[in-house]
């Protein structure tokens, strides 16, 4: 049937939340169209955009669901897990729903987008983006971010799995993917965690990982973070824009 063909567009940045689904559109090898989100300019606020996404946020997907009509996607994880379950007939990055690897894969995505996601954010907010230094804020937020990378690397040591369901990679390791390459951004030491850095390394190598990385731009993270000038006019440019973006909110 015409109505099993995909006809996605993806709206979305270069942000570890973005890429996630880039990503897993690339890995299971589905056409799509990319609509580059400025959230710079409060693009994701607009009233079309606030049509497919309520909540005003990246990334949001639209398809032409089985039904004929167009479905609209928001959140991450919902993605994701939409993805898979229309697009992964042979379970290339997922697995059976109701199995017990489709409950454990599902764990790890809700670590991923309540925990690491969320957490990581904020150490990222106190670190790179509040007007003032709050030391508080700073230490609470990395130090949960730690903490969850903690559990991450003791879950692959532990169990001596590649991926975090064992021996395939799934969506719940794509999901992590984005934050854990830009633990730096956070002030994390990756090398505090060497079962989670090696398992970052092993998705880095993947050709839809490379490929879905890249969009809408460049995936430039490592490069910034290796260059202080870099990194400080990085988060001087992105300050601007995120306190703007928190004073626009404030007012409605």
């Amino acid at each position: 049937m015409a109505s099993q063909e995909p006809s996605i567009n993806l709206y979305t940045t270069q942000t570890p939340n973005g890429i996630k689904i880039s990503i897993t559109l690339e890995e299971l090898g589905i056409p799509y169209n990319v609509h580059k989100i400025d959230i710079s300019k409060n693009t994701q606020k607009e009233p079309w955009f606030l049509a497919i996404n309520p909540n005003g946020r990246i990334p949001a997907l639209t398809d032409t669901f089985t039904d004929g009509q167009t479905i609209n996607l928001f959140e991450s994880g919902s993605i994701m897990q939409y993805l898979v379950a229309r697009y992964d007939p042979d379970y290339k990055i997922s697995y059976p729903a109701g199995t017990r690897e489709w409950y454990e894969m599902n764990n790890w995505l809700f670590f991923q987008n309540a925990g690491v996601g969320p957490m990581q954010g904020q150490a990222n907010h106190f670190t790179r983006y509040a007007p003032e230094r709050i030391e508080y804020g700073v230490n609470r937020y990395q130090n949960e971010t730690r903490r969850l990378y903690g559990v991450l690397d003791k879950h692959l040591s532990e169990n001596n799995i590649p991926y975090l369901t064992g021996q395939k990679c799934t969506i719940a390791d794509l999901s992590h993917w984005g934050w854990i390459a830009s633990a730096g951004w956070a002030d994390i030491d990756i090398d505090e965690f060497p079962t989670l850095k090696a398992w970052e390394e092993r998705l880095a190598a993947r050709l839809g990982v490379e490929k879905g990385r890249h969009v809408p731009d460049p995936h430039r993270i490592k490069e910034t973070l290796k260059d202080k000038a870099k990194m400080e006019e990085h988060a001087a440019e992105s300050r601007k824009w995120v306190q703007a973006g928190m004073k626009a909110d404030a007012k409605k």
